[in-house]
């Protein structure tokens, strides 16, 4: 079982001399194989929670587990995918996907059929000897996602893994990223800044606070995607257009627009 679990995280940070509190008694379970969106104003502390996860930085107060097991440190249990691609520009994509399998220890023949899977589990046919420089920023990605699945994690970390990229490319990659949940499952922690996105990708979304970082609200898109079998429709567009879609899009807006007041104040 897959778990990650925050149990009354708090995390401060120096500046300047000062202790401010980034995010506040923060309980959360994200399930065996669920996938987890968090959305929230600027410097609410999404980010923080996830790079806790990662094992990247650490709670001043409370705990963050993985599979039962406290995070002390980064792990190959878990995987993470940056807004930036972080691909070796000097390696080719099956280069850069094969990276963390040699890491592994893995022969040779084990890590070209691995390679060669998630190549085409991220549609990059055509792509394995080129370099990160002569690809799109979706391509890129792409890339970056492939290496990730590659090491079979049991826990994907992803922190805006779209933000950098063009709207058009934007939506293509939440459907691929759609398809590969369903065809793949794993325990997801989903950090973006998109209300859309979180919605149409997430079983859960988990609105936070205003700095310091609370949870405010968690809504179950499962239950109404389910409900209403939006994966009827495989085209993103379709599935925005639903009542059930806007509804819940709606109702996440205007709860960050009452901690967007709140921040005016």
């Amino acid at each position: 079982m897959s778990e990650i679990t925050f149990t009354n995280v708090s995390r401060s940070f120096e500046r300047d001399g000062n202790m401010f509190l980034a995010v506040d008694s923060v309980s959360l379970t994200v399930r065996d194989r669920e996938f987890v969106a968090i959305v929230g104003p600027s410097g609410c502390g999404k980010t923080t929670c996830m790079r806790m996860a990662a094992g990247l930085e650490f709670p001043t107060a409370g705990q963050v587990t993985v599979s039962g097991k406290e995070v002390i440190s980064p792990g190959p249990d878990r995987a993470v995918v940056f807004q930036q691609f972080a691909l070796f520009p000097w390696k080719t994509v099956s280069e850069n996907i094969d990276f963390g399998l040699r890491a592994k220890g893995l022969d040779e023949a084990e890590r070209r059929r691995i390679v060669e899977h998630n190549i085409a589990l991220m549609n990059l046919r055509g792509y394995e000897t080129a370099f990160p420089h002569q690809l799109s920023g979706g391509m890129q990605q792409r890339v970056a996602i492939a290496r990730a699945y590659a090491l079979d994690p049991d826990v994907l970390l992803m922190d805006e893994p779209f933000g950098a990229l063009d709207a058009q490319t934007r939506v293509v990659m939440q459907e691929e990223l759609v398809k590969l949940a369903r065809l793949n499952p794993r325990t997801v922690l989903f950090i973006t800044h998109a209300v859309d996105e979180a919605v149409y990708l997430a079983d859960r979304v988990v609105i936070m606070t205003s700095r310091p970082g609370k949870i405010k609200e968690i809504l179950d898109v499962k239950a109404v995607r389910d409900a209403e079998n939006w994966d009827q429709h495989s085209r993103i567009e379709d599935v925005m257009d639903l009542a059930s879609f806007v509804h819940l899009r709606t109702r996440i807006w205007k709860s960050l627009r009452e901690e967007h007041a709140g921040d005016d104040h």
